[in-house]
């Protein structure tokens, strides 16, 4: 801990925190081949006149988890991962501009991590309005696994016909068990097994990602003070928009880009 902050106000006693503790965690980066985009009836009618197509972007929608204790490895836990992304395509028709086609993506993946073990039952009450308290309780007291990802890269798309994509590796999916909270993000219905002539598309996404297993525990810290806003709420007032603008500082970065060996500089780490 910073000696200036212990010598400026002194620990006063030791408290105990309930806090998330992370016993375990992992990165990956990965590149993702052949995806294939499940299409709305809409944006699979263009798809079917489609000459190309180009990944514009692309988002994460959901990433499910499911997290079970490996048999024969005590503390060890497999958590299965379950990505939606939303992708967003530009198709094009012929010489016309391209027109935007949404659709979705799934990739699963499974890592392993080490939680410890916990058998304690765990029981907590919970206010609810107007009602009496319910009692909740975990019964395994499973880790929490904890997901975070960033919005994956498109690398490229394809178009492939039917007859072509059986020989494209990839999972398929049944368009009739997409989760609720997924299928909200799109307009239209999703497409599942065309019939003869109809198209796919494909993309190659990269993906970063960090996985970790997370335990509520009991922690024992030094406590110096309450942590006291010293900051003082202003109102919001009309001023002169010259006088805010004149505040602004000149944005030298953007007429002149800093070079490569300043931007290393201010951004290397000791």
């Amino acid at each position: 801990m910073d000696e200036n902050i212990t010598s400026s106000f002194g620990c006063r006693e030791k408290v105990c925190i309930q806090t998330q503790q992370v016993y375990d965690s992992c990165r990956s980066k990965e590149c993702i081949e052949c995806l294939r985009v499940y299409l709305t009836e809409t944006g699979q009618e263009i798809v079917n006149r489609a000459v190309d197509v180009k990944c514009k972007k692309s988002e994460v929608v959901w990433v499910f988890t499911n997290t079970e204790q490996m048999p024969f490895n005590k503390g060890y836990y497999t958590v299965d991962l379950n990505y939606f992304f939303k992708i967003t395509l530009d198709v094009y028709t012929g010489v016309s501009r391209p027109v935007c086609v949404e659709g979705l993506a799934t990739f699963n993946k499974k890592v392993v991590l080490f939680g410890s073990e916990g058998n304690a039952k765990i029981f907590e009450s919970r206010y609810k309005e107007d009602s009496f308290d319910p009692q909740t309780w975990q019964k395994t007291n499973l880790p929490k696994a904890v997901v975070e990802v960033v919005d994956p890269i498109c690398l490229g798309a394809k178009i492939a016909d039917r007859c072509d994509s059986c020989n494209i590796p990839g999972e398929e999916i049944d368009v009739c068990n997409i989760p609720d909270c997924v299928r909200r993000v799109f307009d239209d219905r999703f497409v599942g097994v065309m019939g003869d002539g109809g198209r796919n598309v494909y993309v190659s996404l990269g993906l970063f990602t960090i996985v970790k297993l997370e335990r509520n525990v009991q922690l024992l810290i030094p406590a110096y003070d309450f942590c006291i806003p010293e900051k003082e709420c202003v109102a919001s007032t009309v001023d002169d928009p010259c006088n805010i603008f004149e505040n602004i500082s000149f944005p030298v970065d953007e007429f002149f880009p800093p070079r490569r060996g300043c931007a290393d500089e201010e951004n290397s780490c000791d």
